[in-house]
């Protein structure tokens, strides 16, 4: 799974563990060694009531993603 950091944007995160969609990716991280992606990063519930925070935010590790469709991102978590 190798993708670009752009690539994600956009992309609807669903977990395949109970089918709930999570949001969108907002953010990736990467090892700026490696220059590999290591998470993505979906704004939380509550994102509208806090728009500056990113207490909310659900960051899932690399190793969480299943498969990486054209519009759908699917994790366990």
């Amino acid at each position: 799974m190798s993708k670009k950091g752009l690539d994600f944007r956009h992309k609807e995160v669903i977990n395949v563990k109970d089918g709930k969609r999570l949001g969108f990716v907002q953010d990736v991280t990467a090892d700026l060694e490696t220059g590999t992606i290591t998470s993505i990063i979906v704004p939380g519930e509550n994102k509208f009531l806090s728009a500056f925070s990113n207490a909310n935010d659900i960051v899932i590790p690399w190793q969480n993603i299943k498969c990486i469709g054209d519009d759908i991102i699917l994790v366990e978590i």
